[in-house]
């Protein structure tokens, strides 16, 4: 055994024992490196030049322009939950399917799956499902593991279902991966991997999960007929058009973003500042009556303006070069000080129903503590690298039987292992720089290898002892729910999860026949 391994076996130690032990996961990822390599670097097997490199890391990642993505798409769900509007399509929903178990159940997987499509953020989903459908579902009769089961599941799938935020931090660390292996491979120009292409190859799986979930729940519901006898009512049964009065700001939110980005009309970072926009109307609309109209103004001159850009008929002169005074440069300029004037005033109306300042509040420590992570991660890496751990993998990769896919099949494992005890962000930006390289110098099709792990990083959420849809749900569950119950709870969704991650594994099309036909 070489020193270097013992270092390295000593690092991963200190890593395991620091996050047991309930410290800050950002300074454990970034201390216990920092001081092995001090230690190391005393014994002269470990050179301090690499911390060098460290500004650069940082700098790096500040001036990544996709990364800008994440603290707006952070702010999108925030606002939606604060706004109350998620919680108005999911009660409205309930009470239109809620005639029988199996419907109630339906729609809260429904509703589930459009607050992923438009938020994403996985503790206000379960808290807002777990305040509302919980005694919803247990006045029903449904039995309490199947409910718990049910929300703790169903909360997570924002990070399958586009836009997520687990596909952008994959989309960098696999497209910087998949250059690594093709450069080393001898093609020097790779056709780049985008989080366009990973945002379309995510739709079919996460689709397909949706219906996983509904095939169980109708399984395990069979011929439970209607609610139980004495079920607390639920309210009076209430109109599709009222239902749809509810949805159809979200609806028009997930197609603005989502449409945009599949579509090639915007870079994920533009449909993010796009989805902020919107957000802020949809929340302004809630506040009155007459910010609502204002809202919809505002959305109805958005759309008009793309559309007369669209259609040639309205654009800014730069004929000679320089900004001509045409009659089009100022009805377009005056058009869009007025789209912009709109939303300063929906924001202000947001501040004042103290909703803007405690959702902008809530998103810098959401994105500081994940672009904490990235940083620390780096710092890890760094002194992998130093150790020459990533030689050590390489190594270790080739000699996996099977060749690029025994190569994968060890990474799933052990990004599931890994998920007991550390974040989706953690393992991205630990993982992927270490194998990435490894693996998709073989015949690996890049997205495909990202939604598997994006499937593969969701049950992260569900597994004891740190799975943070279980801390969550905890926070809301009432006593008679012990915590023993919602370990036992998720263990069929975990099932059906590694069901449809082998499903994925041996149909890749699912994954990559949307990107190839959006995009190639």
């Amino acid at each position: 055994m070489s020193v270097e391994l013992v270092w390295l076996i000593v690092m991963a130690a200190g890593l395991f024992a620091g996050i047991l032990s309930g410290l800050p996961v950002m300074l454990v990822i970034a201390g216990v490196p920092t001081l092995v390599g001090l230690a190391a670097s005393l014994s002269g097997h470990f050179d301090l030049t690499y911390f060098q490199a460290v500004p650069q890391r940082v700098f790096g990642v500040m001036e990544n322009t996709l990364l800008i993505a994440v603290p707006l798409f952070v702010l999108v769900g925030v606002l939606l939950d604060r706004s109350k509007q998620a919680e108005r399509m999911l009660t409205n929903i309930n009470r239109l399917f809620g005639d029988t178990r199996s419907g109630l159940a339906i729609s809260v997987i429904v509703v589930s799956a459009l607050i992923a499509a438009s938020t994403g953020i996985i503790g206000a989903t379960i808290v807002m499902l777990g305040t509302i459908s919980l005694p919803t579902l247990l006045a029903a009769g449904i039995d309490k593991r199947t409910s718990s089961g049910l929300i703790c599941a169903c909360g997570t799938l924002g990070q399958i279902i586009p836009p997520s935020i687990v596909l952008i931090l994959l989309g960098d660390q696999v497209s910087n991966a998949y250059i690594q292996a093709q450069q080393k491979a001898g093609n020097f120009a790779p056709n780049p991997v985008t989080v366009g292409d990973l945002f379309a190859g995510a739709m079919l799986p996460g689709l397909m999960l949706v219906g996983l979930y509904a095939l169980y729940i109708l399984w395990r519901l069979r011929g439970t007929g209607h609610d139980a006898p004495g079920a607390r009512p639920r309210g009076p049964r209430i109109g599709v058009g009222e239902v749809l009065s509810g949805i159809l700001p979200t609806l028009a939110l997930i197609v603005s973003v989502l449409g945009s980005i599949l579509m090639g009309l915007a870079t994920p970072t533009e449909a993010a500042g796009v989805g902020v926009g919107g957000a802020i109307l949809v929340a302004a609309a809630q506040v009155s009556p007459r910010w609502k109209r204002l809202a919809l103004a505002t959305a109805a001159l958005a759309i008009a303006l793309l559309t007369a850009a669209a259609l040639g008929w309205l654009k800014v002169d730069f004929t000679s070069g320089q900004l001509q005074a045409s009659g089009s440069t100022l009805l377009a300029g005056g058009l869009v000080a007025l789209l912009v004037a709109s939303l300063a005033a929906a924001a202000v109306a947001l501040v004042r129903a103290r909703v803007l300042i405690g959702a902008i509040t809530e998103t810098l420590l959401v994105s500081g503590m994940i672009f904490g992570i990235i940083i620390a991660a780096s710092v890890l890496s760094l002194v992998f690298r130093g150790f020459g751990g990533d030689v050590m993998v390489a190594e270790m990769m080739n000699a996996v039987p099977g060749g690029p896919f025994g190569m994968l099949a060890m990474t799933m494992l052990v990004i599931f292992l890994l998920g007991f005890i550390l974040e989706f962000v953690e393992i991205i930006f630990i993982v992927i720089p270490i194998v990435g390289p490894v693996i998709l110098m073989g015949d690996i099709n890049p997205v495909w290898f990202a939604v598997l792990i994006a499937m593969n990083l969701q049950t992260s959420f569900l597994t004891p002892p740190f799975g943070f849809a279980l801390f969550y749900f905890r926070s809301v569950a009432p006593p008679s729910i012990t915590t023993g119950e919602i370990y036992r709870s998720i263990v069929p969704f975990v099932m059906i999860q590694i069901l449809a991650i082998a499903v994925l594994a041996l149909f890749p099309p699912l994954a990559t026949w949307l990107p190839g036909l959006l995009f190639r």
